[in-house]
């Protein structure tokens, strides 16, 4: 525990010593920092998907509320990626590519990105049940609450499967934006739930695919790592494999039509083709890729842009429907 937050134990908030304690913890950085403290790129998908799930129910929500919704998602994401760059400041200081992130550059303070994390959380959490419903409340806290204590503090540092376990935070979004409309849950909410929970490792791991170096140097066992480069691989193209089933079977268990099953077939069957493309690879003996894994960036890139497109084909689809 730091000085700063031994401190706040002994001088509470509201007395002149615990007020200049706040002050100095939140000084500091530019609006940019702050900003980026939130993982603005995790949030943007997460936003997106939550609205997806709100976008589908067969309940309409008033539009204010609706908006209320989407930032309270917002909001429960980037208190996650907070509180997530607060625990990891030290293997972060290590990794080149988190190295100039806020808080290992030292633009913004440990104590207060935390102090940032766990208040937007609060506030994600009971805006969400002002706006809508206890249910969607709860499954808001529950997810911030995985991906803290169960990826980021439990699994991150554990096991090579703390991205398959972990995925599940990233996950709940379509099912908190369909019980903020319906107060319920249904069959469609959990197929893409399933989708994003499927999508993650092969999404993840074609990052570190071509980051391992970096997550070797911090002692971060992802897959690459631990079971080595063409483990992986491997993975990567069964999990892409699972995804053509998944995404398909919203059309056949008739929640959604033909244009959602042209996209999902089209969109799924190109993701298996970069997942191939990763397995065939030129490798060393070792598996190590000879090409930079060129094929891993390309299929890192395609699977941003799937999911956006799949989510947003079903969207369409249910308005066209």
């Amino acid at each position: 525990m730091s000085d700063a937050v031994r401190q706040s134990a002994v001088d509470p908030v509201g007395t002149p010593a615990g007020e200049a304690l706040l002050d100095q913890a939140l000084l500091g950085g530019t609006a940019r920092d702050w900003v980026a403290l939130l993982k603005p790129r995790v949030m943007s998908l997460v936003v997106f998907s939550g609205a997806a799930g709100l976008l589908v129910a067969p309940v309409p929500l008033n539009p204010v509320l609706a908006v209320a919704v989407i930032i309270s998602i917002a909001a429960g994401s980037g208190a996650s990626g907070a509180i997530n760059m607060w625990y990891d400041r030290d293997i972060d200081a290590i990794m080149r590519r988190t190295a100039r992130r806020p808080i290992p550059a030292g633009r913004i303070s440990p104590d207060g990105a935390l102090i940032f994390g766990i208040g937007l959380a609060l506030l994600s959490v009971v805006m969400m049940w002002f706006a809508s419903n206890l249910l969607a409340a709860g499954i808001l806290a529950l997810s911030i609450l995985f991906y803290v204590f169960i990826y980021t503090m439990w699994l991150k540092r554990r096991t090579p499967q703390n991205i398959v376990i972990g995925g599940a935070a990233g996950a709940f979004p379509p099912i908190i934006g369909w019980a903020a409309a319906t107060g319920s849950i249904s069959a469609l909410p959990l197929l893409m739930f399933a989708l994003i929970f499927f999508w993650t490792p092969p999404h993840f791991w074609s990052l570190a695919l071509f980051a391992s170096e970096d997550y070797e140097r911090a002692g971060v066992p992802m897959m690459p790592v631990a079971k080595g480069a063409r483990r992986t691989r491997w993975e990567i193209l069964v999990y892409t494999a699972f995804l053509l089933p998944i995404s398909v079977a919203p059309w056949y268990m008739g929640l959604a039509g033909r244009l959602y099953l042209a996209a999902s077939l089209g969109l799924s069957l190109a993701f298996l083709w970069y997942a191939v493309a990763v397995v065939r690879d030129r490798q060393d003996a070792s598996g190590v890729s000879l090409t930079r894994d060129a094929p891993a960036k390309a299929a890192f890139k395609y699977s941003l842009i799937y999911l956006f497109a799949l989510l947003g084909a079903m969207v369409i689809d249910h308005w066209i429907g």
